[in-house]
């Protein structure tokens, strides 16, 4: 049964299921083929249904009263300019139901959701590339729990619990997505994988190990893999964070870095400690056809890794257990032992702590510099440089 009405909200909150237990539809006055689809026991669901190509197409909006009328008529819009246009407006759900391969899904994934919503989405690439590639060309449904959990296991033993849990939550977050987009499968394979228990990780660099370190950074062959390096441990800034380093955003006379946007949603001005100022100072005038400190390969882009350069800085260091992460703890570490008070630490570090953020916001940046250049010539003294 069917009805054309006008969609209100207070009009579709009243309508009740049939009774007879039949799905009852009620189309849209305004909007051409926006339905409500109104099952027996009473969910109530947007769709637009029209003809493609001589042949019915339904596509799905969402669920009533999580979508609005006002909203699910702009959605229902949308599929009718695609189709207008000659588009098939549910040709990216069939093709996941065609069985989509994992890299497949990976690449839509980072495509329509990662590099929309999360700042962070290169680890998904480096994951992907580090752990999933084997994977790449399996179907989604021959992948199932035991496989998941024998792949979460070996990467725990080979490479530790951290990279095995991020490698797990990135599986279960496509799953998440290939089942919202459609995929025939009934269920997400790596939900309810156990994870590791992750310790607090206490690692940085110490006064002994200084010295190899230094030593190992200044035989590195990729000499923008080591001018990252060093500015990571002599800002305490992330790693994602330095390799998109644009030029416009150092100000080397106020000695000065902006981020634009952290991990925590805010800017940052990050203050730039001599040492610091000399590594950046000739990497500012390579490359200056490129808006990034450190251009991506063929001048595309920004670097968006260093982890070779660093495996062999550390196999050369004989620290092969420090993480480029424990870089910036080190920094934080240096100026806790140099004096410095938690508060100057967070600045230094951008942490978005609520109970500190007020105290945060009032430090002016002179004595966080005197802090970050007091840590920063203590590491390099203990490591034979100064």
């Amino acid at each position: 049964m069917s009805t054309r009405i006008n969609f209100t909200k207070r009009t579709l909150e009243a309508i009740q299921p049939s009774g007879d237990g039949k799905r009852v539809y009620f189309y849209d006055s305004k909007i051409r083929g926006l339905v409500l689809d109104v099952t027996p026991n009473g969910t109530k669901t947007f769709r637009v249904y029209r003809k493609v190509n001589g042949k019915p197409e339904r596509t799905q909006i969402g669920r009533f009263p999580d979508i609005t009328v006002e909203n699910a008529r702009a959605k229902a819009e949308s599929v009718n300019a695609k189709i207008s246009a000659g588009e098939d407006p549910g040709a990216e759900r069939k093709a996941i139901r065609k069985e989509m391969t994992l890299g497949d899904m990976f690449a839509l994934y980072l495509e329509r959701y990662a590099k929309k919503h999360k700042r962070s989405y290169d680890n998904d690439e480096n994951l992907f590339r580090r752990y999933l590639t084997g994977w790449a060309t399996r179907g989604l449904s021959s992948i199932d729990r035991n496989d998941i959990e024998r792949l979460h296991t070996a990467i725990g033993e080979d490479n530790g619990h951290y990279a095995a849990n991020r490698t797990l939550s990135l599986l279960s977050a496509m799953f998440n997505k290939a089942l919202l987009w459609g995929w025939s499968g009934t269920m997400n394979p790596a939900r309810g994988v156990p994870r590791f228990k992750e310790e607090q990780r206490e690692r940085f660099l110490y006064a002994d190990e200084l010295p190899r370190f230094f030593k190992a950074v200044q035989q590195e062959p990729d000499t923008a893999a080591r001018d990252a390096i060093l500015l990571m441990l002599f800002t305490g800034a992330r790693r994602s964070n330095v390799l998109s380093m644009r030029r416009q955003d150092v100000n080397l006379e106020r000695a000065v870095w902006r981020i634009p946007l952290t991990k925590s949603g805010k800017a940052q001005n990050v203050s730039l400690a001599p040492i610091a100022l000399q590594v950046l100072a000739p990497r500012l005038a390579m490359h200056t056809d490129s808006e990034f400190v450190f251009p991506g390969r063929h001048g595309v882009g920004h670097r968006s890794e260093v982890r070779s350069a660093w495996d062999r800085i550390r196999e050369a260091a004989e620290i092969k257990d420090v993480r480029l992460h424990d870089l910036r703890r080190t920094l934080g570490s240096w100026q806790a032992a140099g004096g410095a008070s938690l508060p100057i630490i967070g600045k230094t570090l951008g942490h978005s702590n609520v109970a500190t953020t007020a105290i945060y916001a009032r430090l002016d940046l002179d004595p966080v510099r005197a802090a970050v250049t007091t840590a920063t010539q203590a590491m390099l003294a203990a490591g034979g440089l100064e």
